[in-house]
């Protein structure tokens, strides 16, 4: 098989187990099964090692030896039970694939619940999760999407900073668990999506560099260090990898999607970049379901979200940063950071976010002083993903605010109505839809080194933000490697069922989310033609927005806003149906924080 990609990880045959690892820089590699002597692994031109063991079945442990030291689990474990530097165990990934495929929901129906499987629940399982699912039905929500499950070391992580992406997460249960919980909302009619890492590898256990250097690229770098080697000699066998891990996912487990993080990180020159191959590889291998691929992608790349006779020919989303950044600087007038780039205009930003999906299309980015983005007003509005909240906007400010914590309960309401009742595909962060109020912090359980430059990064971070300026304040935030700072993250479900405010604010959600799949949901179908805004008041960086969106047979959405702190004139209404407004209906003048919804025939 030279200069072809071979499949990596463990091959369950009927004589035994065929186990491979590409260690292309390792001068020998052994294979330490449980309970048997090692045994030296063959090496072909390629720098595959490859044995068959007669004694190997489900369920048998192992790892490898490399140059006769360093030992360590396969990087294409299926299952760590005991943690990543443990025996890998192998798993039959291929006898989880259901004989009749869930066939999932189309995507204009998509209302997506952001998770975190950890600090979802209590348990912090797939069962915990899985005793949730009826709750999310009946709230209205459509899709769960659940943060990175790929092993990470100790005992608690976002997943971001994963090592072994074939493993699920064995804190949260045995694969077997996180199988049935799909199957469960699988028969609630619930689409699961899964956020994948393919940009990085963790900075803690991470044995690749060790005896496949090659995996890695000295040719480009991110702000993870050296890129993974997508378009090098061996970048083969690096993107069969990462392909393989996709279609494990969505084939084996049965996902109905995925989330790819960060991609403006995968450095790839080659002809055909990687997420051309890898949506393309998808699409043709899972016909008949419906796969939904989304990215989180800074570059704005309207390409990768085309559309071919009305179906997304790459990706069908991307997430909305540019509308949530903007739409946070209107509701809390912050200006730092990341918010900088959004605060000279936010009502622009917003406006052109919500009328052509991007904000910036091309323009220059303050923050990089280099051009963003790339045109995408002819971008169907279910191209971008918005949102008020998510893990990042949450966990990345200094005390995990949510939005709940920073305005009032007005500011929120609109904000919900707004991402709701739009028609870009909505996606809430786990208790935004109670109004909870727990922080979503930044964690991990880093050790040594490792530990404590987390420690003093996350506090170098925010050292130029004027709240933090000084040591002492620096000093106030929770060290990320702390066990309290996880269990600060869990949800309080107490709250959310029996508070007064979360129950009227879930209460809130559902009736939007109702309005939503009853009125929005059809008008996607329909398919929107144009769409215009209006800036309403005088201030660049306050004031209320008016915007129309246009279906092919005529019927018009409109919403109407005012984050300004004063009363704005009422801009003339769409004849027809009033779906929601936020104050009492008979008010002339728009006051802060209303927001008005209509249906019908503009004139």
């Amino acid at each position: 098989m030279a200069g072809q990609a071979r499949r990596h990880g463990p091959q369950i045959v009927d004589h035994g187990v065929i186990f491979n690892l590409w260690a292309p820089t390792a001068r020998s590699v052994e294979l330490l099964e449980t309970g048997q002597p090692a045994r030296k692994m063959p090496r072909d031109v390629d720098g595959w090692y490859q044995l068959l063991s007669p004694t190997a079945h489900v369920g048998t442990r192992y790892q490898f030896r490399i140059n006769g030291d360093l030992v360590v689990p396969d990087p294409a474990s299926f299952f760590q039970p005991d943690d990543v530097p443990a025996p890998s165990e192998v798993v039959d990934t291929a006898a989880f694939r259901d004989s009749i495929p869930y066939a999932g929901r189309p995507w204009r129906e998509a209302v997506i619940y952001e998770l975190h499987i950890g600090t979802f629940t209590e348990e912090g399982t797939y069962a915990g999760v899985e005793k949730r699912l009826p709750y999310l039905r009946d709230l209205g929500v459509t899709a769960i999407e659940l943060m990175p499950l790929n092993d990470v070391p100790g005992r608690h992580n976002w997943g971001y900073d994963g090592v072994l992406l074939n493993a699920p997460n064995a804190r949260y249960g045995r694969p077997q668990a996180l199988k049935q919980l799909l199957r469960a909302a699988h028969a609630l009619d619930l689409m699961v999506y899964l956020d994948v890492v393919y940009n990085h590898f963790g900075p803690q256990l991470n044995y690749l560099h060790s005896y496949a250097e090659n995996f890695f690229s000295a040719r480009h770098a991110t702000g993870w260090g050296p890129a993974v080697n997508l378009d090098g000699p061996d970048g083969v066998f690096v993107r069969d990898f990462l392909i393989e891990n996709a279609l494990m996912w969505l084939r084996d487990y049965g996902f109905d999607g995925l989330r790819f993080d960060a991609v403006h990180a995968l450095k790839d020159d080659s002809e055909r970049h990687l997420l051309v191959e890898l949506a393309e590889t998808v699409r043709h291998q899972l016909p008949g379901r419906c796969v939904h691929l989304m990215l989180e992608n800074e570059a704005n790349q309207a390409h990768l979200l085309a559309r071919s006779q009305g179906e997304a020919r790459y990706y069908d989303a991307q997430w909305g940063d540019d509308f949530h950044n903007a739409l946070h600087v209107l509701l809390t007038g912050e200006d730092e950071g990341y918010y900088r780039a959004f605060a000279d205009k936010p009502l622009q930003h917003l406006a052109r976010s919500l009328t052509e999906g991007f904000a910036y299309q091309g323009e220059v980015f303050p923050l990089h002083d280099a051009p963003r983005g790339e045109p995408s007003a002819h971008l169907p509005p279910e191209a971008t993903i918005f949102f008020a909240q998510n893990h990042d906007q949450i966990g990345n400010r200094a005390f995990g605010e949510r939005l709940s914590k920073l305005v009032g309960p007005e500011k929120l309401s609109q904000a919900m109505a707004l991402v709701l009742l739009n028609p870009h595909i909505p996606m809430l962060f786990m208790g935004e839809e109670a109004a909870a109020e727990t922080p979503f912090l930044f964690f991990a359980d880093w050790s040594g080194e490792a530990a404590e430059l987390t420690r003093e990064g996350r506090r170098k971070e925010f050292s130029h933000f004027k709240a933090f300026s000084s040591a002492g304040m620096r000093a106030r935030i929770l060290d990320p490697c702390d066990e309290e700072t996880f269990q600060a993250s869990k949800l309080d479900w107490t709250s959310i069922e029996h508070s007064p405010a979360s129950l009227k604010f879930r209460a809130l959600t559902r009736q939007l989310l109702k309005m939503r799949r009853e009125k929005i949901v059809p008008l996607i179908e329909q398919g929107f033609l144009s769409a215009r805004s209006e800036l309403l008041g005088e201030s660049p960086r306050t004031g209320g927005l008016n915007v129309c969106w246009r279906t092919a047979n005529g019927t018009t959405l409109q919403i109407v806003a005012n984050f300004a702190d004063h009363e704005l004139p009422m801009p003339g209404l769409v004849p027809g149906e009033s779906l929601w407004r936020s104050l009492p209906a008979d008010t002339q003048s728009l006051l802060p924080g209303d927001i008005v919804v209509r249906l019908g025939q503009e004139v």
